[in-house]
């Protein structure tokens, strides 16, 4: 984090000018141009408008949720995909998850819902809990490295948006269906269309008594979506809320601990006119922990956070081809809890992004910067961001970004206190520079290949440490890890109805900082994660996804994990088999976690849709 005192007030003048002009031409839209989904795959992460996915200077990855919803248990387990995405998951069903990238904590990935901040100001462990169910996503989109030049906060080692697509035809689903370990799960979804106005609601819950005891869980997820179309730009209102409740044994120590989170997410996006965008959005978020759940009166903890986010930005067209964007953002989150007492905290940011992308795409440059202030605080961060690509023939690009990546103490890592755990009101902020370069070879349409090398340098890493086992974990900044790896992805269209899918990323990272202590989060990356998918069309309708993923955690052994689902994909009734873990290995993603064994869901999902 760097201190830059003397420029704040030139900068807000500059960032108040350039908005002002933007306001005043008239530009291409920034990101919602219609009710309907766009047809062609849109990068809008670590862009400053939305690009084919094809022409993007920086390492992004896209999955699709739509086409293979039966085929999932979460959205999480879609993420698995991207081998430098590693799900640290305490269990099954999305109780509680983290994501590591690039060899950085769970704390230094930023969550995104449609592109606002989902991150928890408590603790980043409830960053995953997203409020949509899955049937309400359409995609996920993954930025490898730092983000927060156009994302803000959080956005260190990579950043991840779940985001929605308004309905293209009215319909209604439901879907049942059940496994072992008393698994029950349960969602429903209505769309509505009409000419300038569509609407989706949806709604899911399961549950499992639990693999072993105190592992039970339960999860309930609604959401209310709604475009309109009118002369001043698209308006997009959402409004969703979470249920989730699990045993929490060996979660955070050696305890049979229990744990229920709630909370409800509201947004609203603008267009106004076609070159400006406003947006706001708010979270609420509850957290009730009970360290031994037979005797809740021995130690609990309530704590109750809110965060509110609000954006205005504007798109001027440039000649040569591309976009310059002006940004200003105000965010400001507080927590009232027993345990981590009352606190709030505020900050605004101005940013700037140049996109040149001449016609003939022979070569894009990307080029930002943004400065964010903290209430209460002289301080001000500089973040910069530069990527770049050349095609040197139609089936061969390279590419190359680097930029800057922060993050700001969660009140867990300040202020926390319990038996095994101890925070540190006097943590530094965190930050990394890192940057990456890439080749993307597309040889024919059926065999696709990208290498991608990476290098990130961390400054005040925080972390919890200890000398001994018998003694609790201390938040600390730690001098600075350093991460390099390679991350390697192949795609080959073997027939007409089958496709394969092979990716590995290898991480190699220096220790030296942690002078021989124990490290609870930071050291827990993967060295190695390859992982194999085989997509296969079964006759007409039924398809055939068949994972196997190989990790190897940094001073572990590595584990396999093999997937199987079955999914019938046209018609009114559609039936579903999901086939978890059938090497039945036992292995640990957090260590002390025990992930569940062999496990198998089927049920049935009903669809009536309406023609567009």
């Amino acid at each position: 984090m760097r201190a830059i005192p003397s420029r704040q007030t030139a900068t807000a003048l500059f960032f108040s000018a350039c908005l002002s002009a933007a306001l005043a031409q008239n530009a291409q839209a920034p990101q919602l141009s219609s009710v309907n989904a766009p047809s062609e795959t849109m990068v809008v992460l670590g862009s400053a408008t939305p690009v084919p996915l094809a022409e993007s200077p920086s390492s992004v990855m896209i999955l699709p949720l739509k086409q293979e919803r039966l085929a999932l248990a979460t959205p999480i387990d879609r993420l698995r995909s991207d081998p430098s995405v590693f799900i640290e998951q305490r269990g099954a069903g999305g109780a509680q998850d983290d994501i590591v990238m690039r060899g950085g904590s769970f704390e230094q990935t930023l969550i995104l819902v449609n592109g606002f901040r989902i991150d928890d100001s408590q603790t980043a462990h409830h960053d995953l809990d997203l409020p949509i169910p899955l049937d309400a996503m359409d995609s996920i989109q993954v930025l490898h490295g730092a983000g927060s030049t156009l994302h803000g906060a959080d956005a260190l080692s990579g950043a991840v948006d779940f985001l929605t697509a308004a309905p293209s035809a009215s319909s209604l689903v439901f879907t049942a269906g059940a496994g072992n370990f008393g698994t029950n799960e349960q969602s429903t979804q209505a769309e509505l269309v009409r000419h300038n106005w569509s609407s989706r609601l949806t709604a899911s819950h399961n549950l499992s008594t639990g693999f072993i005891a105190d592992r039970d869980y339960r999860n309930e997820n609604a959401a209310l979506e709604s475009w309109l179309n009118s002369r001043l730009g698209l308006t997009d209102l959402l409004f969703a809320a979470s249920d989730r409740s699990f045993g929490a044994s060996q979660f955070y120590g050696p305890y049979d601990s229990w744990e229920r989170t709630k909370g409800w997410f509201a947004s609203a996006r603008q267009e106004l006119g076609e070159h400006t965008q406003a947006a706001f959005g708010y979270r609420r978020h509850t957290d009730e922990f009970v360290l031994v759940r037979e005797n809740p009166a021995l130690y609990e903890n309530n704590h109750v956070d809110g965060s509110w986010q609000a954006s205005l930005s504007g798109t001027l067209p440039v000649r040569a081809g591309g976009s310059f964007l002006m940004g200003l953002e105000a965010d400001g989150d507080s927590i009232q809890s027993n345990n981590l007492g009352l606190h709030a905290r505020n900050r605004g940011a101005g940013y700037l992004d140049l996109d040149l992308m001449p016609n003939r795409h022979r070569w894009t440059l990307s080029a930002g910067l943004r400065e964010e202030g903290f209430s209460g605080s002289s301080q001000y961060i500089f973040a910069p961001h530069f990527a770049g690509s050349l095609r040197i023939a139609n089936s061969l690009k390279l590419r190359a970004s680097s930029g800057y990546g922060f993050r700001i103490p969660t009140y867990t890592d300040l202020y926390y206190s319990d038996p095994v755990t101890r925070g540190n009101p006097n943590l530094k902020p965190e930050s990394a520079w890192s940057g990456d370069s890439g080749i993307d070879w597309a040889p024919g349409r059926r065999v696709s290949l990208s290498v991608t090398g990476f290098y990130t340098q961390q400054h005040d890493t925080i972390d919890y440490v200890r000398a001994a086992q018998s003694l609790p974990w201390q938040a600390v900044n730690l001098s600075g890890p350093r991460f390099t790896g390679v991350e390697t992805y192949m795609t080959w269209q073997a027939a007409k109805t089958q496709t394969i899918r092979l990716a590995w990323t290898t991480i190699y990272g220096n220790s030296a900082s942690l002078n021989g202590l124990q490290s609870e989060y930071v050291f827990n990356y993967p060295v190695q994660n390859a992982r194999a998918e085989w997509t296969a069309l079964l006759g007409r309708a039924v398809t055939l996804r068949n994972t196997v993923q190989v990790a190897q955690l940094y001073q572990h052994d590595p584990y396999p994990v093999w997937d199987l689902a079955l999914t019938h994909d046209t018609g009114r009734v559609r039936p579903y088999v999901r086939l978890a873990n059938l090497s039945n290995t036992g292995y640990q993603e957090i260590q002390g976690v025990a992930m569940p064994g062999r496990s198998v869901v089927a049920g049935i999902s009903f669809q009536v849709r309406r023609r567009q």
